[in-house]
């Protein structure tokens, strides 16, 4: 369900969720994907919000490394983000076959019809796996071993490249690569830039038609939206605890993956 007629609500929305969204991520280490692809897909078709919501990401870690990237692994880059390029363009693939499926089923609720997609069903339904994942790590759950971050980087990427959510995996396996906490988010930044760069290229194809019809005015305000959360969280780096943050997006992530399974939004 979009809300097509609301333009002032459009840009309040996806800016205020960019800003705020990229202030978590950069303390999570995700998080400004799922929580803006909610955000454009109130307005736009599934298709069109997951292309929008990859290009302000990208343009946004962009932003991030030239923050952070001299304290980037490059032992662990190579080892984790070549195999989660490699695995983020089969995950593209899976999408853009998925993308022109019919609808599972459809109902209606409160008067108001909605439609259950093939696309909007996994992608729901990976963010609340992701989101669950992120929450039982809080009590207690174990990461991966190091010698596993080859694998950790086919699944991430993979996921990755199907939604746009693999952030939650890649934390999961960084953790326990042995990283400082500036390290860590900034190889974290620099594996997401390779996986953005790989999906896209499988989005190209598609992108023509989104150019033509795309609101660049608001794709530029919610990428600047999202620079100055990441600028604003770069300053507040050693203030900040984590655990507050991974709860407050968990329970966001299941919910909004839930509503976007169902066809709600």
């Amino acid at each position: 369900m979009m809300l097509t007629s609301l333009p002032m609500l459009q840009w309040l929305l996806i800016c205020g969720v960019g800003f705020g969204a990229s202030l978590l991520t950069f303390f999570s280490g995700f998080g400004l994907g799922t929580l803006l692809l909610p955000a454009f897909a109130l307005f736009f078709p599934a298709e069109a919000a997951l292309m929008m919501t990859a290009v302000v990401h990208l343009l946004n870690n962009g932003f991030k490394i030239t923050l952070l990237y001299r304290f980037v692994d490059r032992s662990v880059l190579l080892r984790f983000g070549l195999p989660a390029i490699v695995a983020a363009v089969g995950g593209s693939a899976l999408l853009v076959n998925l993308s022109g499926a019919e609808p599972i089923f459809e109902y209606t609720l409160a008067e108001r019809e909605f439609a259950v997609r093939p696309v909007g069903l996994v992608i729901g339904l990976l963010m609340v796996a992701f989101a669950l994942r992120e929450l039982a790590d809080l009590k207690g759950g174990r990461g991966f071993d190091p010698k596993w971050l080859p694998v950790g980087g086919l699944v991430s990427g993979f996921f990755g490249g199907l939604s746009g959510h693999q952030g939650a995996l890649r934390s999961a396996f960084l953790m326990k690569a042995g990283l400082g906490k500036e390290a860590f988010l900034a190889t974290g930044v620099a594996v997401a830039i390779l996986v953005d760069l790989g999906r896209l290229s499988l989005y190209l194809p598609a992108a023509g038609e989104l150019a033509r019809d795309a609101p660049l005015g608001l794709l530029a305000a919610a990428t600047l939206s999202a620079f100055a959360g990441a600028a604003l969280g770069r300053r507040l780096l050693h203030k900040v605890t984590l655990v507050s943050v991974y709860r407050v997006v968990g329970v966001f992530l299941i919910a909004a993956g839930l509503l976007i399974a169902a066809g709600v939004i």
